[in-house]
């Protein structure tokens, strides 16, 4: 009985809030959560790098195929866009493309 006066305001304490100072670094953290590599055959080389297509404007630097695998790997693992950025960052370092 004696508790009952302050219990709406008991046990409510708000969530710390942490504020991030250095964003790049915190970026590149979330992307190295990501990291993740695999070896690719030759074939699998040929087609990450899209051909070139003489118009105008900057070139495409992954092809239609490499953004599927992309996407695809990122619903297989669950992985936020960063980490899949991470992923495929990897993946092209594992090539030698990048």
């Amino acid at each position: 009985m004696p508790y009952k006066h302050n219990e709406s305001v008991r046990h409510k304490f708000g969530k710390a809030k942490y504020r991030v100072t250095n964003w790049p670094e915190y970026n590149d953290a979330l992307r190295k959560r990501g990291d993740f590599t695999l070896y690719f055959s030759e074939e699998a080389m040929a087609w990450w790098h899209p051909p070139k297509t003489g118009k105008r404007g900057r070139p495409f630097k992954y092809s239609a195929m490499a953004i599927t695998v992309a996407l695809m790997l990122r619903q297989v693992f669950r992985l936020p866009l960063r980490q899949t950025q991470g992923l495929i960052t990897a993946l092209a370092k594992a090539l030698g493309k990048l």
